[in-house]
């Protein structure tokens, strides 16, 4: 079994919008009411997969999640045409493009039965994101049928889990044995915790994974009030390297003296508050980043366009690569409407290391397939939509023909009404 890493990114629904929905997400709030570009947005996140191959990476697919979701609004006693404007919004969002909340992922090298493990997010904290979890673990459970992988359904509310977005996995290389580090948040402060330290234990016990290569590490109150919702705000990992924000964690001592007691070979790569403040490393998703070993070895951070144009972010990430540390290139996307609603590279990815042999082909991608599927969302994909459009039932229809259009040319009809 050739164990390698593969980042499945979350296509860009046609129905992305900005309804504004999620507190504490200072873009997405900040952003409420522009009018959103849901073709461009999907091209873009087309793009930043084509570059990740271009690089040599292994690359998967998720499919948007139906919209509206009628399903979830009958539950409410409630259909789209008479449904209150915000829940209307609700039903809408395109929040699973961000593949990072799909799921917790355990490697098979971390695991007691040598298996892959997978916890679809119940991602109870937002009413707009509570109900994309049965839609996610249908094209989980699809696209991981192979007996390598065991998929899990959701941490029962009220324990918020939100998925990969709060945990982080450190190892010398992918296929080795690693250190699984979740983090928590604590309620209190103007922004709510999503990360539920019991769903995080929760998931730990379902993955079966070693007690004593487990950490549980507490997000500090000062990045959520700053507004890092998740710790891939504030913090990314990749092999044996950590990069983290000064004020990331709540202990970080003890954070950092565990990993180097587990992973000795373990470097963190810090970036200090006096060089990049918490409301710039926010803004600019700095560590919303994809830390990545392409094939040639050489430690890729790849950022979105606003690292480049915040001055001290760029001015850090110039002076780092001046040095002598283990990240040595960093790549450059951009994923401008992802970013205008709260999500930068990182989110629009959730990392599987896993034998490709294993996953359903369908899900897998390269240079031909993004090609056919960039030509569906041009031919399908709005190119607008505006605040006040939400109700229209053409866009409605427009937007249920568009995702019937990709789920027909990728063969995955199946997945139609999930």
């Amino acid at each position: 079994m050739m164990l390698t890493e593969i980042n499945f990114d979350g296509l860009i629904g046609p129905s992305h919008n900005f309804a504004g929905l999620s507190p504490g997400n200072l873009a997405a709030t900040a952003n409420a009411g522009r009018t959103a570009h849901p073709r461009k947005a999907a091209l873009e996140g087309i793009a930043k997969m084509r570059a990740n191959l271009a690089l040599g990476l292994t690359q998967g697919i998720f499919v948007p999640l139906a919209r509206p979701d009628h399903r979830w609004l009958a539950s409410l006693s409630v259909d789209f045409t008479t449904a209150a404007p915000h829940l209307r919004a609700q039903a809408l969002s395109a929040s699973a493009m961000w593949a990072a909340n799909a799921a917790t992922v355990s490697p098979a090298p971390d695991t007691v039965d040598a298996r892959c493990h997978l916890s679809a997010a119940n991602l109870v904290t937002m009413p707009h994101r509570s109900h994309e979890w049965p839609g996610t673990l249908a094209q989980l459970r699809l696209a991981f049928a192979d007996p390598a992988f065991v998929v899990h359904g959701p941490v029962p509310a009220p324990f918020g889990d939100e998925g990969a977005a709060n945990h982080m996995r450190l190892c010398a290389d992918h296929a080795s044995a690693g250190v699984e580090v979740f983090v928590y948040g604590v309620a209190g402060g103007p922004f709510p915790a999503r990360q539920h330290l019991e769903a995080s234990a929760a998931i730990a016990r379902a993955h079966r994974l070693a007690p004593d290569r487990t950490l549980f590490v507490q997000q500090s109150d000062a990045a959520i009030a700053a507004g890092a919702f998740h710790n891939d705000v504030v913090a990314v990992a990749n092999e044996r390297v950590l990069f983290a924000h000064e004020h990331a964690f709540a202990d970080r001592d003890g954070f950092y003296a565990d990993l180097r007691r587990l992973l000795p070979e373990v470097e963190i790569v810090e970036v200090p508050a006096a060089q990049v403040s918490l409301a710039d490393a926010i803004a600019s998703y700095l560590f919303n980043a994809q830390l990545v070993t392409p094939p040639d070895g050489i430690m890729t951070l790849i950022v979105p366009q606003e690292a480049r144009e915040t001055t001290s972010v760029w001015a850090y990430l110039q002076a780092m690569l001046a040095g002598n540390g283990p990240i040595r290139r960093v790549e450059v996307v951009d994923v401008r409407q992802s970013m205008a609603n709260g999500g930068g590279p990182a989110c629009l990815r959730l990392r599987v290391v896993a034998d490709p042999a294993t996953i359903d082909p369908r899900f897998l991608v390269d240079a031909a397939r993004l090609g056919r599927i960039a030509a569906i969302v041009a031919a399908h994909w709005p190119e607008d939509i505006a605040p006040d459009a939400i109700g229209d039932p053409a866009l409605i229809a427009d937007i249920e023909n568009a995702r019937r259009a990709l789920l027909e040319a990728l063969d995955l009809v199946g997945l139609i009404d999930t």
